[in-house]
């Protein structure tokens, strides 16, 4: 498919990222896998490359490059476990609520060492109890004098056993509701802060994925992002960009299953000819080629509104729900032509396959996407 969404300094930087992937990142899943969690030097090797928060501007050591280069992030490394999503949890998730709500002392505190690599960075949303409804979490910052006293658990977070600081929602203020929503940096060095072991998933095996509780962890009052009982729009406000990076990322892994089953299917033989000569093959692959065109399409345009500032939520939503049903639908019809060795956990298709389920589940449910769409209606 030609796209004319990337520059020639886009490609450029795909080619840096696909050698680092390679080299740093592709040799150590499998370790990786069996630990629970990547080690935590490979967020140096990134920064010290500079595929690191690539939109942080020149004044706290990025780039100030455009979203585009988070993207490409996102599809080189969507074949090898969806890493990406690890790293632009870091560079573009946890960065953009820094550059957009944080005061000039934090941004200066903490983006040029998430830019080297140095501080790794999460943002914890989800609750034991809460699932996908921000407005119902339990955790709590009351304020005291000059610190907010945080009590809550958080689960399923993204880069929690290796993370240096993590921004964490909590109600400041647990009678108002949505309205009583905030957001708070957090060192994970300060008493009261507890990680628990990366947890036990069925695929994303090789991403650090786990548990954090917070006990009487005395925040200082200067470490809230924006103002007071603003989290919940803050988090409104960025949630489509995260959504579309699930869209991108399932998109490029649906595209890398596709082509290594085609490669299988020409030369494995049965019945005296290859796979790929039978009908079906040929009419399965015809199928998901289409689709896969079709949402590929879809995500480069949800990508030049982004750019444009125009992606709306809803748009992000159906790019969420639709790219990553359609991932598990690729993935599944990869396996089944892949045979019996597509059942086999050291062929490539299997881990693609595993690891494509919980994309229709982490970003909100695709249940949720779709009641956010059907409010437009």
């Amino acid at each position: 498919m030609n796209r004319n969404l990337f520059r020639p300094e886009h490609e450029l930087f795909r080619d840096s990222v696909r050698r680092f992937l390679q080299q740093h990142v592709g040799p150590k899943l499998e370790s990786w896998a069996e630990r629970g969690c990547f080690d935590r030097a490979v967020f140096s090797i990134a920064g010290e490359l500079g595929l690191l928060c690539p939109t942080v501007p020149e004044a706290y050591g990025g780039p100030g490059a455009d979203l585009l280069y988070s993207a490409v992030v996102l599809e080189e490394a969507a074949p090898y476990s969806n890493f990406g999503l690890s790293l632009t949890m870091h560079s573009e998730i946890v960065t953009n609520y820094f550059l957009h709500f944080a005061s000039e002392t934090l941004k200066a505190k903490w983006l040029p060492r998430m830019v080297s690599g140095e501080a790794v960075a999460a943002l914890a949303m989800t609750e034991p109890d809460g699932g996908s409804d921000v407005k119902a979490v339990r955790a709590t910052a009351l304020r005291e004098g000059e610190h907010y006293r945080l009590n809550g658990a958080k689960t399923f977070i993204s880069n929690a056993t290796t993370c240096d600081l993590v921004v964490v929602v909590a109600k400041t203020d647990p009678a108002a509701g949505a309205k009583g929503v905030s957001l708070l940096v957090v060192d994970t060095t300060l008493p009261g802060v507890k990680k628990g072991s990366p947890l036990k998933k069925i695929g994303l095996k090789a991403q650090d994925t786990g548990e954090l509780f917070f006990e009487d962890v005395m925040v200082p009052v200067d470490h809230l992002l924006g103002e007071e009982g603003r989290g919940f729009a803050y988090l409104m406000q960025e949630l489509p960009w995260e959504r579309l990076q699930i869209a991108v990322s399932a998109i490029a892994a649906a595209e890398d299953a596709y082509r290594m089953t085609v490669e299988y299917v020409r030369g494995r033989r049965a019945f005296g000819q290859a796979v790929a000569d039978f009908q079906n093959t040929r009419f399965v692959l015809a199928e998901l080629k289409t689709e896969i065109r079709i949402g590929r399409t879809f995500v480069d345009n949800c990508l030049q509104q982004l750019l444009q500032g125009e992606l709306d939520a809803e748009a992000a939503s159906m790019a969420k729900y639709w790219c990553s049903d359609l991932q598990c639908k690729v993935v599944d019809a990869c396996v089944q032509l892949h045979g019996g060795y597509g059942f086999m956990a050291e062929v490539p298709i299997a881990r693609a396959y595993v690891d494509a389920r919980a994309q229709r589940i982490y970003g909100g449910t695709n249940e949720i996407m779709k009641e956010l769409i059907s409010r437009n209606l």
